[in-house]
């Protein structure tokens, strides 16, 4: 595979004659892609079923004109005023009950029956016009799918779904009693008519209430997303996208991309370590200029899988992209910080080290106007480069010379599930707990051992390529997962958290983990505050630690003689929640037991191996001499396996 790059691009916030010099600019540049239309909703449409296409075709003939090849967005993330008042009941409902309002985006609620009839004409209008225009090569639907914390609606809509939702699900309201515990607190059903979405209860609503809430509001994702791909696919072959966002997990990636030919995400380093990472003030102030050295490369590996679902493919041939890559200071992070220079290059070169087919940058020029106006793009708002344009240049010569570059097999497997999330999220039991966060740390452990990683769906059915896999926090060890874990010939870790909780989030008799061949039971949890850890022989647990019993080898003890690892020579146990150091230790450990070269690397320098090159990465501010070669900051080079 040859890597491309891309730009998004908005032609109706610039003068038509600026078009043609833009498109120009870009090709020089080495821009191959460019995606347009995605919140362009009220020049498509500026009056109730009045299309006006006209200055869209001009805008595609010029981009296709030099060569560019366009990515169209359905518009669906920014309805038109008019729209509101055509369905008054559209809006989404906050927490409280409020409806949220108009003036930004993504002002609709997942279940108005009107809107999604609404967005299924604007996908069908748009792709019997441009489903065979020759400059039109793929298609994305909407725009950054839960955005401003958009997933979950407590509108009269969703509630109604809801219960029609729940009618599928359990059949009867008794089965639903049942299922949730409804003896408890007298909060049994007899009609579908009196179950509300879980909102505005005076304590915390029934658990599995919280999560089938959850799951709806997935599922309400999924078939919103499907319907625009269905209308789409009946007009064009060009592969559908959509760009999903970081450290997002209010609906199921892996279900929505069942539908997509090419997943995609949102990168954006320096604002998601301002605002959404929990770490020290010294590694934010370490690293305020770089991002996080893993989560860039967590993501990538979370998208390579999804994009592997609809061929029902192994991850490493998953097609991904990057849609959105940040180019400088960004606007909506509480501080905002410009990148460090050569970072654009890097994370451009990581991304297309994880396999994506493309990195696009957000944006071709810097707003003047508007929500994002303080947002940085390639070019400055008085059309002067900016100083990610050289960078993204830069890059564009080296994947000339490179030559191909395949996405390899990983050795190690790292499962993640969003209903597990969602679960833990329902009942966090300690405040801190996030299942997202668990599967981070694991994988950063790995990455710090120098390993490659896919990260693995739990319905996956074959590990026979893997020599390790790990598999923390899962609320229940899937039949597929479970078979496969029993034939695995490597080691596999789970745990903590995992497979103790029936699917309603009841505690099950025999109590879990309930895995074949390995005696091991959970018999008390601990959720432990800031304050506390629980130290071991080496290292310390914190947030969480489990009392286990059984009769499996204790492999790891506290230092009180807990256990704090068990299990056999392939299945093992995890207690608790390891700090980094410890997690990195007993990572080095495994990855040492399953024959796999196990490196501790030095603060900030990661590796990533395709089939062709090693590419090494250097986060830190300053160079890193590794193997007798000096990274430069901020930099990446790559050597030939």
């Amino acid at each position: 595979m040859t890597p491309t790059l891309g730009v998004c691009y908005y032609p109706e916030h610039w003068p038509e004659a600026q078009w043609a010099e833009d498109a120009a600019r870009m090709v020089e540049t080495g821009i191959t892609w460019v995606r347009i239309g995605e919140f362009a909703w009220s020049l498509m449409e500026p009056t109730p079923d009045v299309m006006d296409w006209g200055w869209l075709d001009r805008a595609i003939s010029v981009l296709g004109g030099v060569g560019l090849k366009v990515v169209l967005g359905t518009p669906t993330a920014t309805p038109p005023r008019w729209m509101l008042d055509r369905h008054p009941d559209m809006l989404a409902h906050d927490a409280a009950g409020n409806p949220r309002k108009f003036g930004s985006r993504r002002h609709y609620c997942f279940s108005h029956a009107g809107y999604r009839s609404e967005c299924r004409r604007i996908a069908r209008l748009m792709a019997e016009r441009y489903g065979r225009n020759p400059h039109v090569h793929a298609w994305q639907t909407d725009n950054e799918f839960a955005c401003h914390d958009t997933t979950i609606s407590y509108s009269p809509a969703a509630a109604e779904a809801f219960r029609d939702w729940l009618a599928q699900r359990y059949q009867s309201t008794d089965a639903l009693n049942r299922a949730w515990g409804n003896v408890f607190w007298s909060m049994s059903y007899d009609d579908w008519a009196q179950i509300d979405p879980p909102n505005l209860t005076v304590t915390e609503a029934n658990h599995p209430h919280q999560l089938d809430f959850k799951r709806f509001s997935s599922d309400q994702v999924v078939a919103f997303n499907r319907l625009q791909c269905d209308e789409i696919r009946a007009h064009t072959d060009a592969p559908i996208i959509h760009n999903f966002m970081g450290r997002e997990t209010s609906f199921d990636h892996f279900a929505v991309s069942r539908d997509l030919d090419i997943t995609s995400w949102d990168s954006y380093p320096i604002g998601f370590l301002s605002d959404r990472i929990e770490e020290t003030p010294d590694f934010k102030a370490r690293f305020l200029k770089q991002g996080h050295p893993d989560n860039q490369a967590f993501h990538h590996d979370i998208y390579r899988a999804c994009g592997a679902m609809r061929a029902g493919d192994v991850p490493a041939n998953g097609r991904w992209w990057v849609m959105e890559q940040q180019p400088g200071p960004v606007n909506w992070a509480p501080w905002n910080p410009a990148p460090l220079p050569g970072m654009c290059r890097l994370w451009a070169w990581e991304a297309i080290a994880h396999g994506a087919e493309c990195v696009s940058y957000f944006r071709w020029r810097q707003a003047p106007f508007a929500q994002e106006q303080m947002h940085a793009g390639l070019m400055r708002p008085d059309n002067q480069p900016a100083p990610a344009l050289a960078e993204a240049a830069q890059v564009a010569r080296e994947i000339a010379g490179i030559g191909d570059i395949t996405a390899a097999p990983a050795p190690v497997g790292l499962v993640l599930d969003y209903d597990s999330i969602w679960a833990w999220e329902a009942q966090p039991q300690g405040a801190d707990f996030h299942g997202f966060d668990l599967a981070f740390d694991a994988y950063r452990a790995l990455r710090r051992a120098g390993q490659s990683v896919d990260i693995l769906h739990p319905d996956t059915a074959d590990l026979s390529g893997y020599k390790l896999v790990l598999a923390p926090g899962l609320l229940k060890i899937r039949p597929a997962l479970g078979a496969a874990l029993e034939a695995f010939s490597g080691i596999a870790l789970i745990g903590p958290r995992t497979d103790t909780k029936t699917t309603e989030l009841s505690i099950p008799t025999p109590m879990g983990p309930n895995v074949a061949d390995m005696d091991v039971t959970v018999s008390l949890t601990e959720s432990l505050p800031p304050i506390a850890s629980e130290p071991l022989e080496q290292g310390r647990f914190i947030r969480w630690f489990e009392h286990l019993e059984g009769t499996a080898p204790v492999l790891l003890k506290t230092a009180a003689g807990q256990p704090a690892i068990m299990g056999g020579a392939h299945l093992r146990y995890l207690a608790g929640w390891p700090d980094h150091e410890t997690f990195a230790r007993i990572i080095r450990d495994l990855c040492a037991q399953a024959g796999l070269v196990a490196e501790d690397l030095p603060d900030g320098l990661r590796i990533r191996d395709t089939a062709e090159h090693r590419f090494v990465f250097n986060y830190a501010a300053h160079p890193v001499d590794w193997n007798g070669t000096t990274v430069p900051a901020a930099g990446v080079i790559w050597q030939p396996l």
